[in-house]
């Protein structure tokens, strides 16, 4: 019996702890990343982005404050859990351009099936011929992906979970700091394939650029993050046992 209530004692501490974080943690996220994206967008610069000015200013916090990453994270849960929603809102410029895209379902079925493929081989061979192990290759395979379907990926290919975490987040902010330049150089100015290429690659940070940029570029934008994260699910294992012969082989 006094286990029983000892145990209950020590959920609802465990609850309460999570409640109070929550009090201080989400509205700092909040807050933060708004003042973030109010600089960003006076200082009008692309790699002033308000994700990576965010976690410039709540890292030095926390570690002056003492504040183990945990508790920060376990308070800020509820907006870990309500961003998976929120790349739903994602599928209102693509439906706008859903006549277009049908137009051209062919091509775009192959443009992110090769962008996916590329982005999976050239994570890989660049891990490998930098050092890394077979545990760091298959961490940076799911790469251009958002981090859910990474996770999973790493996961079945005996990836590192957090590495690749964090290699979708360092894509994902390269991307959306550089791609427009990088398009600009080569003088690519369609929409279409502005918005694929950068949705291809930089998942949910750069579509989230895109849109901010222009709408018909969000949308395929979008229509890439969503078609190169299938993709990426369903052949990834394929291809990560495809690379580790090849590997033994040369």
């Amino acid at each position: 019996m006094f286990d029983a209530l000892n145990d209950m004692l020590s959920t609802v501490k465990t609850f309460l702890g999570i409640g109070l974080d929550a009090l201080w943690a989400v509205p700092l996220t909040i807050i933060t990343f708004l003042a973030m994206r109010k600089i960003a967008q006076k200082l009008r610069y692309p790699i002033f982005n308000p994700l990576l000015l965010s976690i410039i200013f709540l890292i030095p916090l926390l570690l002056l404050l003492n504040i183990p990453y945990d508790r920060y994270f376990s308070g800020s849960r509820l907006i870990n859990e309500t961003l998976q929603i929120g790349v739903v809102s994602l599928a209102f410029p693509l439906y706008k351009q859903l006549p277009d895209i049908i137009r051209r379902w062919k091509v775009l079925l192959t443009v992110c099936f090769l962008s996916s493929f590329i982005a999976m081989i050239s994570g890989v061979a660049i891990a490998w011929l930098m050092g890394g192990n077979n545990a760091i290759a298959a961490s940076v395979l799911p790469k251009s992906v958002t981090t859910p379907i990474a996770l999973v990926v790493a996961g079945e290919t005996d990836g590192i979970a957090p590495i690749a975490a964090a290699c979708v987040l360092f894509v994902g902010l390269l991307g959306a700091i550089f791609g427009h330049a990088l398009l600009n150089v080569f003088h690519i100015k369609s929409k279409a394939a502005r918005g694929l290429a950068i949705g291809a690659t930089a998942h949910v940070i750069g579509t989230s650029r895109c849109n901010e940029v222009d709408e018909e570029e969000g949308a395929f934008s979008s229509l890439a993050l969503v078609l190169c994260g299938v993709f990426t699910a369903l052949t990834a294992p394929v291809i990560w046992s495809m690379l580790l012969k090849l590997k033994e082989i040369f």
